[in-house]
């Protein structure tokens, strides 16, 4: 005769047992026959060769002034500079050379607003022993910040601003970018003298196009060695930032100095009587 457990547990109720449902008892354990079987056979577990990490040049030069951010400074040889050069070119009178501030910066991409910043500014300026040159980089975006201060502190009540293009383009981004960092905007009411338009007055028709390495190369005589297009530069600093190599970083580096020191070559080209103007060569310039 079967008994259910219903049954079972209301006959041990009736006797006075606990009511505690029946516990089955536990399973034993999964025997894994894989282990004895290696034994067995003699297989050994072979160790996995560590991944070698490949050697990674992260070296890049200048002094850290605030964690992220570098500076690069040094003074080139260059020509005496007139106190004042003629300003014909640029449908204005006599141009003051101290406190002209040639610029350019190195950002993320070409399309401007929000999303696109500057990490790297350079700028040059005639001092006694000849051209200065000055470069500021971010290696984090946190740095920033602290980029936008120093730059701020480059400028004065007689600075002039000199770029290319640099109205347009530059002033503006930098002034986004001064405005979402929540520091007043130094660049508003400075002189701004933009090389690109007198350059284009002179120049449009004449070669195949007025970009600045145009104008060095035929203008100037510039011929750069191993250059990295702009274009570039914003993937040469992602890679950077993503743990990547250097190299690329330091090649932007280069071009950016470069840009500056045309910047004042330029400027001494445009403002020279048509006489005085020749196709000489003027070597380009690389940092130690």
């Amino acid at each position: 005769m079967s008994v259910s457990l219903e049954k079972l547990q209301r006959l041990r109720r009736q006797a006075g047992h606990d009511s505690a449902p029946l516990r089955s008892a536990p399973l034993p354990p999964v025997h894994d026959p894989l282990p004895a079987l290696r034994r067995m056979l003699g297989i050994r577990e072979r160790a996995r060769p560590a991944l070698v990490a490949r050697a990674c040049d992260r070296a890049l030069p200048g002094e850290e002034i605030a964690p992220g951010l570098l500076r690069l400074e040094q003074v080139l040889p260059f020509d005496d500079v007139a106190s004042h050069i003629d300003g014909t070119f640029a449908r204005t009178g006599a141009l003051p050379t101290q406190g002209m501030l040639f610029f350019d910066t190195e950002t993320t991409g070409l399309s401007g607003g929000t999303g696109t910043r500057a990490f790297m500014v350079g700028a040059s300026d005639f001092v006694p022993d000849g051209l200065r040159i000055r470069q500021l980089l971010i290696t984090h975006l946190s740095a920033e910040p602290a980029m936008l201060r120093e730059f701020s502190r480059w400028l004065s009540e007689d600075t002039r601003l000199v770029s290319y293009n640099g109205r347009c383009y530059d002033v503006p981004l930098l002034a986004t970018r001064y405005r979402l960092a929540r520091q007043g905007t130094p660049l508003v009411g400075i002189e701004h003298l933009d090389l690109l338009f007198p350059t284009r007055r002179r120049y449009r028709g004449v070669w195949e196009n007025c970009r600045l390495a145009t104008i060095e190369r035929n203008a100037l005589g510039i011929v750069r060695e191993d250059d990295l297009p702009g274009s570039e530069a914003p993937g040469a600093w992602l890679q950077y930032l993503r743990g990547g190599d250097a190299g690329l970083l330091r090649r932007v580096l280069q071009h950016n100095f470069q840009d500056v020191v045309t910047l004042a070559h330029l400027l001494l080209h445009l403002a020279a009587p048509d006489d005085a103007r020749t196709g000489g060569s003027v070597a380009a310039c690389n940092p130690p």
